[in-house]
Parts: structure tokens; sequence; C-alpha cells
């Protein structure tokens, strides 16, 4: 008992380590609260989109719900433990109601590229100062961030 006890207890403190990411300033990835001069030459116009290859997603209407499936086992394995599907903040925030704040292109490009986005994009820098810690990189391929697109839609309501 007291094995599993101790198991639980190393994995979510490494778990928590891991989401936190820590600020490397030597790989250019320390992120403080002051606005110096090259954040804000770095930083991508803001069109809702954020930074990275997805411009234009092609939403399904109805919702895919072999998607819906596939993005529910992705968020049970890498997502869950950070992010609650409803208001409630975790060490990330909540996922409810994101998809009518956010864009079906910021969503996966975030999911897919995180570290541009959290030094590029001014929606993720700010999420990143309320929340205060980094978002680790999943490496979701671009299908997996698809169907947590999906599986956050359906969580939204959507049908």
């Amino acid at each position: 008992m007291k094995r599993k006890i101790v198991f639980g207890v190393v994995l979510m403190a490494g778990l928590v380590m891991a989401a936190c990411g820590g600020n490397d300033s030597a790989s250019g990835e320390a992120n403080t609260s002051s606005a110096t001069s090259e954040n804000t030459s770095n930083q991508a116009a803001d069109d809702g989109k954020g930074v990275g290859k997805f411009t234009n997603v092609e939403l399904t209407n109805p919702l895919d719900q072999k998607m819906v499936s596939a993005g529910k086992l992705v968020y049970d394995m890498k997502c869950g433990s950070c992010h609650r599907l409803t208001n409630e903040k975790l060490v990330g925030p909540g996922w409810k109601g994101v998809t009518s704040r956010r864009k079906p292109e910021w969503i996966m490009n975030f999911a897919t590229n995180v570290e541009e986005m959290l030094a590029k994009d001014p929606n993720a820098m700010a999420m990143l100062e309320e929340c205060l810690v980094r978002m680790p990189n999943q490496n979701l391929s671009d299908d997996d961030a698809r169907h947590v697109l999906e599986f956050m839609r359906n969580n939204d309501g959507v049908k």
C-alpha cells in the first residue's frame, strides 16, 4: 500500500514538474511578465488564428463522432492531467467554452506549435501570465490536434 502511495506522489510531482517546463533563458524560452523590445518585435499580428501552419480549418457539421472519440483518447492520455472539461483551472485553464473564445486555427496552432505560440501570440502570452505555467509540447500530430478540437467542440455542446 505504501508503495502505491509513494509511486502516486512521485508520479504527480513528475507531472507537475514537466508541466512547469521551467524558464530556460539559454534556449530563449524565458518568459517574464514585463515586455521587452525583443518580445514586442517577436509578437505576431493578432488575427485570432495564432502562429503556425493552420490558417484555415474546415469544421465538420454535424460533429464527426469518430474524431470526437479519438480526441477523447488524446485528452485522456495527454491533456486531462492539467486541463478540466469545466471552467475549473487546474494546472492549465479549463476547456469549457474554449471553442467559442478561440478560433479553430488558434487551438490547433497552440496544440502543435506551443513554444512559438507562447513566444509570439498575444493571447497565448496573456494566458501564460494568468496560469504561470508553460504548457509542455505534447508532440501532437496534426490529426491528434484536429481530433482534440472536435472533442472540445463536443464538450462545448456543438452537435
